[in-house]
C-alpha cells in the first residue's frame, strides 16, 4: 500500500517582521494559502520567529532560515526538496525578504521573479539606471561613498536633494537636503553609516503608488493610492486614501507608465507597490517593489474591491488554477482611507477618545501602541509610528476626510522631554551638576548574599544656562560596595575636566571623532583610580551630548546595529513566587531552599536561567548535579565560589551555557570568564560604561563565547542606555529598573532608537499568541 502524498507546501520566506503591520499581513498569507488546502511552512532569522507568535501559530511549519542570504536560503530549500519535501510555490511578503524568495524560487524551478530583476529594483540606484535606460523620467542620482562625495554631486546639480540607504524600506535614514550645510545631519542618520549611500534630485510633485499582482506573469493594476507625508526632512508616509481621486485619463496614463515599466525591468511574479510623482513635466517613477505595500493598504484594498483575495490570486495563478480578473480593470466603486497617528514627541501622561475610534462601525482596522507612560519618538521613519486607524466609505474624499476626524479625535497628553539644545556646539564649557537622591525599592530584592531594600540615584547634567545638553542617570547600591556621595564626588570632578577640555572634535572639526577624545579621557581616569560607576555616570552624559549634537541616538553614533526589540529574562529573586508562564526565568539561587526550588523547576515549559550568585561551594555542587543535569538549564551563572570547580560543572552539564558575572570588570577579567567558564554577564557599571563593555562583548563574541547582558537594580535611562548593546548578547537580563521606577514589568520592550542621545525605554503591547494585531 503507498504512501499518501504530500499536501501541496507554501513555503512563506521571511515570515513577518515584529511590527503589528507586518505579522497581519504574514497572517493573512497564510490564511489564504490554508484555504486552497496547501500546507504551509515559514521561514525568519531565529529571533523574529520567537517575536512573532501569531505567524507561527498560523503556520504548520516554521524553520530559522535568515533570509539575508539569500544563497543559503535557496541551498537549505534545495536540500529539503532533495530529501522529498518540494514546496509547491514560494512566496515572501516582507521587502527585505524578496531576493531570497526569487533566488529559492529559481533553485526549485517554480514561478517566480528573475533573482537578478528583483537585486535590480532592490539596489535603488541599479533600478533609476534601469529605468532612465528604458525612456521614463528619474531624478539624477549618485552613489556616494562619503560626505566629499555628496558635496560634489550637490555642487554639479540643481537643489534640493534626497539622501537616502542604497536601499531599506519604511523611509529609514530618508531625509531632505537643501544645501552643503544640511549634509552632515542627513549622513548621521543614515541606518549604516559606513556603507555607499544615495544622493538624488527632489521631485517636486504629488506622490502616488500603484498597487497589483502579476497574471500569468503580465501586471494587472488593482488601484492607485494617493499618499500624504509629513512635512521634510523626513518622508514619513501619515495617510493614504485608496483609489486616488484622479481624472480618468489620468489614471489610465498612470496605469500604462506602470505596467510598461515593470514589464522593463522583467518582472513577472507576485504582488507590486509602484511610486511615482505626478509633476509639472510628467509621470516621474519611483521606487519598485514586489510586495503589497505598506500602510495597511492589503486591508484597503479588498474593501474597495470586494472579493478580492490579493495573495490567494498569487496562489491560484503559480498554481495553475482559473483567476477571474479581467487585463484592465474598472476604478473602484468605494474607498478606503488610512491615517496615522503623530502625537507629539515625550512621554504620554494619557490618552482620550480611543475607544469611541477603534469601535467606529466604519473602521477596518484601528491600533493604538502608546499609553500612559510610554514615550513618543521623533517622526523619522515609518517604525516611529504609533498607530493608525484605517477605515471605509463611499467615496476617496469621504473616506480622508473621516479617517482625519476619528484620528483628531484622540487626545493625547504628553509630557515634554528635556529639550535638546539646538546651538550646543561645544564652544561653551557646559555647567556640570550632580544630584544625588535616597530612593527605596518597590519590593525588596534577595540574592545569596543580601537583600536589598534602598539605592542611592545619581543624575549628572551638563547644562547650556538652563537646558540639559546632555544627561547620566544610574543608581549605587551600598551592598556591592557602591559609596553614592563617593561616586557623585568622581564623577562631579570628572566631569569638569572633560567639559574645560578643548580639542578638535569638541568644535566640529571635518571627519573628526566625536567618541575618541572622550574614550582616552575615560582611559585615563581608570588608569587614575576613578571607579567604575562614576565613569560610567560621566560617559553617559558625554556621549548623551555627542549623539544630540550629531542629531543621532548614541547606538548609532558608536556604529551598533539597531536595538530592536529587548527579549527580556524574568528574574526571580529569593523567596519569590516562580511564574509558570512560558517566559525565560532567571531564578536567583544560592540559599538554603535551592534543592526545593530546582525540584520544583522540573518540567517547567521555559527556558532557565539559574544565577547562584557565586552561592554554593563543592558539596553544594555535588549534592545539587543530579538535579541541574536533570534541568538542563541554558544558562548557569556564577554558579560556586571556587573557579576550580568550572572544567568540571561544564563537562558535567555540557549543554547549558556557563557564565561568570561577580568580579567580571576588566578587559582581563572578561578573558579569565571567557577562558574558565566559556562565557560572561558584562555589566555596564562594572566596566565603566558602554565603551569597556563593548570591547569586552566584541572580543567575546570574536571566541565564541556566551554572552549575557545585565544590569543591577537601575534607572529606566541607565537600562536603556544598556540596552543598546542587546543586538550582540545572547541574552538580556535588563529588568532591573521594575524595582527602582514604577515601570510594570513586561516580557519586551522596544527602544526610542531614532531619537537623539540616549534612548528612552518605549513599552508597547504585543500581539497575544494566536492573534494577528493588538487592537
Amino acid at each position: 500500500m503507498s504512501a499518501a502524498p504530500h499536501p501541496r507546501e507554501l513555503l512563506l520566506i521571511g515570515g513577518g517582521g515584529e511590527m503589528t503591520l507586518s505579522v497581519d499581513v504574514a497572517v493573512q498569507a497564510l490564511e489564504q494559502a490554508r484555504a486552497r488546502g496547501l500546507r504551509t511552512h515559514v521561514t525568519n532569522r531565529a529571533d523574529t520567529l520567537a517575536a512573532t507568535p501569531a505567524v507561527t501559530a498560523a503556520a504548520d511549519t516554521a524553520t530559522a532560515v535568515d533570509f539575508a542570504r539569500p544563497g543559503d536560503t535557496a541551498d537549505w530549500a534545495a536540500g529539503r526538496a532533495a530529501d522529498g519535501e518540494r514546496p509547491a510555490l514560494v512566496f515572501g511578503v516582507r521587502e527585505m525578504a524578496q531576493e531570497a524568495v526569487a533566488a529559492t524560487a529559481h533553485a526549485l524551478e517554480l514561478p517566480g521573479n528573475p533573482p537578478a530583476a528583483v537585486r535590480r529594483i532592490r539596489t535603488k540606484d541599479a533600478c533609476r539606471a534601469a529605468l532612465a535606460a528604458a525612456g521614463f523620467r528619474q531624478p539624477a542620482v549618485r552613489v556616494c561613498r562619503d560626505a566629499s562625495e555628496a558635496r560634489a554631486f550637490l555642487a554639479a546639480t540643481a537643489g534640493p536633494w534626497v539622501v537616502k540607504p542604497r536601499d531599506g524600506a519604511d523611509s529609514a535614514g530618508v531625509r531632505k537636503v537643501t544645501g552643503p550645510d544640511d549634509l552632515p545631519a542627513a549622513l548621521a542618520q543614515l541606518p549604516d553609516r559606513e556603507a555607499p549611500f544615495l544622493v538624488e534630485e527632489f521631485v517636486d510633485g504629488r506622490e502616488f503608488s500603484v498597487e497589483g499582482v502579476f497574471v500569468g506573469g503580465s501586471p494587472r493594476v488593482l488601484a492607485v493610492t494617493a499618499k500624504e507625508k509629513l512635512p521634510p526632512p523626513y518622508f514619513v508616509e501619515i495617510g493614504h486614501v485608496l483609489p486616488a481621486d484622479l481624472p480618468e485619463e489620468t489614471r489610465r496614463s498612470v496605469e500604462e507608465t506602470v505596467t510598461a515599466a515593470l514589464t522593463a525591468l522583467e518582472l513577472r511574479f507576485g504582488l507590486f507597490h509602484v511610486e511615482l510623482w505626478l509633476t509639472a513635466e510628467g509621470i516621474v517613477l519611483g521606487e519598485v517593489h514586489v510586495r503589497i505595500g505598506g500602510g495597511w493598504i492589503h486591508r484597503m484594498l479588498p474593501h474597495v474591491r470586494p472579493g478580492l483575495e490579493l495573495y490567494g490570486t498569487v496562489y491560484d495563478d503559480a498554481l495553475g488554477l482559473p483567476v477571474d480578473l479581467p487585463t484592465r480593470l474598472p476604478a473602484p466603486e468605494r474607498a478606503a482611507a488610512a491615517r496615522y497617528f503623530a502625537p507629539p514627541e515625550g512621554r504620554v501622561t494619557a490618552v482620550t477618545g480611543w475607544d469611541a475610534v477603534r469601535t467606529h462601525p466604519a473602521v477596518l482596522h484601528a491600533e493604538l501602541r502608546v499609553g500612559p507612560g510610554d514615550v513618543v519618538p521623533g517622526f523619522r521613519s515609518g517604525g516611529d509610528r504609533v498607530g493608525a486607524v484605517v477605515v471605509g466609505a463611499a467615496t476617496p474624499a469621504e473616506a480622508r476626510e473621516l479617517a482625519r476626524e476619528l484620528v483628531a479625535s484622540v487626545r493625547f497628553t504628553v509630557e515634554p522631554m528635556e529639550p535638546v539644545d539646538a546651538v550646543d556646539t561645544g564652544d561653551d564649557v557646559p555647567e556640570v551638576r550632580v544630584d544625588l537622591e535616597p530612593r527605596p525599592l518597590t519590593s525588596s530584592f534577595r540574592i545569596s548574599h543580601m537583600t536589598i531594600e534602598t539605592v542611592d540615584h545619581l543624575r549628572l547634567r551638563l547644562l547650556q544656562g538652563e537646558r540639559t545638553v546632555g544627561e547620566g542617570e544610574i543608581t549605587a547600591d551600598s551592598g556591592y560596595g557602591q559609596d553614592g556621595p563617593a561616586i557623585a564626588a568622581e564623577a562631579e570632578a570628572l566631569a569638569r575636566t572633560l567639559a574645560a577640555a578643548r580639542d578638535d572634535a569638541h568644535h566640529g572639526a571635518d571627519g573628526a571623532d566625536p567618541v575618541a577624545p572622550l574614550r582616552a579621557a575615560l582611559e585615563k581616569a581608570a588608569a587614575d583610580g576613578v571607579g567604575a560607576p562614576a565613569r560610567m555616570l560621566v560617559e553617559m552624559a558625554f556621549l548623551d551630548r555627542a549623539a544630540r549634537r550629531a542629531g543621532v541616538p548614541v547606538w548609532r553614533l558608536l556604529g551598533l546595529p539597531a536595538p530592536g526589540r529587548v527579549r527580556l529574562l524574568h528574574t526571580v529573586p529569593i523567596g519569590e513566587d516562580i511564574p509558570l508562564d512560558g517566559r525565560p526565568l532567571k531564578i536567583k539561587l544560592g540559599g538554603a531552599d535551592d534543592e526545593q526550588i530546582l525540584r520544583s523547576l522540573l518540567g517547567v515549559p521555559a527556558p532557565l536561567i539559574l544565577d547562584a550568585n557565586r552561592g554554593w561551594d563543592r558539596q553544594d555542587w555535588e549534592r545539587l548535579r543530579p538535579l541541574l543535569a536533570e534541568l538542563a538549564p541554558a544558562v548557569l551563572e556564577d554558579p560556586v565560589r571556587d573557579p576550580a570547580l568550572l572544567p568540571a560543572i561544564r563537562a558535567a552539564l555540557p549543554g547549558t551555557a556557563v557564565v561568570l558575572d561577580e568580579g567580571i570588570a576588566t578587559a582581563g577579567d572578561a578573558a579569565f570568564a571567557v577562558g574558565t567558564a566559556g562565557g560572561l554577564n558584562v555589566k555596564l557599571m562594572r566596566f565603566g560604561g558602554i565603551l569597556p563593555a563593548l570591547d569586552a562583548l566584541t572580543d567575546a563574541t570574536e571566541k565564541g563565547a556566551a554572552r549575557m547582558l545585565g544590569c543591577f537594580l537601575e534607572p529606566p535611562r541607565a537600562i536603556a542606555y544598556a540596552a543598546q548593546l542587546a543586538g550582540l548578547c545572547d541574552w538580556s537580563d535588563l529588568d532591573g529598573h521594575f524595582w527602582v521606577s514604577d515601570d510594570r514589568p513586561v516580557p519586551s520592550y522596544g527602544l526610542d532608537s531614532d531619537a537623539p542621545g540616549i534612548p528612552r525605554i518605549a513599552y508597547t503591547p504585543e500581539p497575544a499568541r494566536g492573534e494577528a494585531a493588538a487592537i
